[in-house]
């Protein structure tokens, strides 16, 4: 049976129901519009150190979310991003009531503890550290720290490991209180039927007053600084601002990333890895926050190859913007876009996870046909006008650099 359309399905907590009765899963997402950009500016990593213990607190004395439904056989996981956090669960759908109910008792009242804190925060530091001995986490957080300096988009979303550490319990529950639970936030289902919602709504305890909603700082022009180049293997990023997430002109800027994407069918692919044999991994992709948007290209380099790798992406960028792209090359483009979200909207939990983004938590419509008719729109003069704009804002980061 064919699957219905997307509803939004009126309740205490705003829903999205994708149903499909072919399928035997449920797959869950409460979807928050609350972000490591968000956090307190003394307390950077406040979001993510927030995820990793509603994840793992104790409900009611028994094991927490993640472990109950992984005992059930499922599957459950948490991110945080820099304007989105995402909580959700897939299980069979005979255990959709009962996991819809676990997670809104762990993420909306949960019972935080010391040594829930203390046990996550050494988790969160070990993912950080693990995160710095890798280059390429690195690049990319000093590529945004780059694009947007003084900027909540150039935090790292990981957060600041001082002000970690230093974070208390009190810090933990008056985010929560105050930040995390007044935020806008959408469940997203998937699945044969809706689970059981009745009850579930949010309750922000009386005390919550939510900060005062704070004037968006400019984005200062992007900092500039010379290239060292490692003389060990590293990781380059190349790229400039987009548009916001919610400009309609955006979507240029996503087809452009598959010209000069990872598929053999892209210019660069070609001219990086078959001609000039200079990069066996790489990968270009944009991404859309509320001011500005980010659009890169990541490359990992071989020492003595970083300066003639960006110049190849220079060549591209500057044709693109001259000549515009070829038409074969543009139909792969468009190819490559939309069945990147045709793939994503087939397998449950990516179509999920992929609404739950693209409609920040709720906040926007969105939809796949929707989608695909935008990215179906963009023209060749589109693309040589995005390429133009990259061309004149180019950004370079490496990661190591030089000692």
């Amino acid at each position: 049976m064919p699957s219905s359309p997307t509803v939004v399905v009126p309740s205490t907590l705003p829903t999205i129901a994708l149903l499909d009765e072919r399928l035997r899963t449920t797959s869950i997402c409460l979807a928050v519009r609350y972000g490591s950009r968000d956090d307190p500016a003394e307390h950077g990593g406040l979001a993510h150190l927030l995820e990793h213990t509603l994840m793992s607190a104790p409900l009611d004395g028994r094991p927490s979310f993640c472990e109950q439904v992984e005992r059930l056989g499922g599957h459950a996981n948490a991110e945080t991003g820099l304007d989105i956090m995402l909580f959700y669960a897939q299980v069979h759908a005979d255990d959709a009531d009962t996991v819809a109910r676990l997670l809104h008792q762990a993420v909306l009242r949960p019972e935080l503890t010391e040594a829930v804190l203390d046990t996550e925060r050494d988790a969160v530091l070990q993912e950080l550290a693990a995160a710095q001995a890798d280059p390429g986490d690195v690049v990319q957080d000093a590529f945004l720290a780059r694009l947007f300096p003084g900027h909540p988009l150039g935090r790292p979303v990981g957060g600041d490991v001082e002000q970690i550490r230093r974070t208390t319990l009190l810090d933990v529950l008056v985010g929560h209180r105050t930040r995390f639970l007044t935020s806008a936030m959408t469940l997203v289902v998937t699945g044969p039927r809706l689970p059981r919602l009745d009850g579930l709504g949010r309750t922000v305890p009386a005390a919550a007053v939510p900060p005062p909603a704070e004037a968006l700082a400019p984005l200062a022009e992007p900092a500039d600084a010379a290239v060292t180049w490692p003389d060990e293997y590293g990781w380059v990023c190349v790229g400039a601002r987009s548009t916001g997430a919610d400009d309609p002109r955006r979507r240029r800027f996503a087809i452009l990333a598959q010209l000069l994407g990872d598929s053999p069918s892209s210019p660069l692919y070609r001219r990086l890895r078959n001609e000039a044999g200079l990069a066996y991994t790489f990968a270009c992709w944009d991404r859309g926050y509320q001011e500005a948007g980010a659009w890169r290209v990541l490359v990992g380099i071989e020492p003595g190859n970083g300066e003639t790798v960006v110049g190849i992406v220079r060549e591209i960028l500057a044709e693109l913007a001259s000549a515009g792209p070829d038409p074969d090359d543009l139909a792969a483009a468009h190819r490559q876009a939309r069945m990147r979200l045709i793939l994503d909207s087939e397998s449950p939990l990516d179509h999920l996870r992929m609404v739950a983004q693209r409609s920040r938590a709720g906040t926007t419509a969105w939809s796949l046909a929707t989608e695909l008719a935008a990215l179906d729109a963009v023209d060749a003069e589109q693309v040589r006008a995005a390429a133009a704009e990259v061309l004149g804002e180019l950004t370079v980061v490496v990661r190591p650099e030089a000692s």
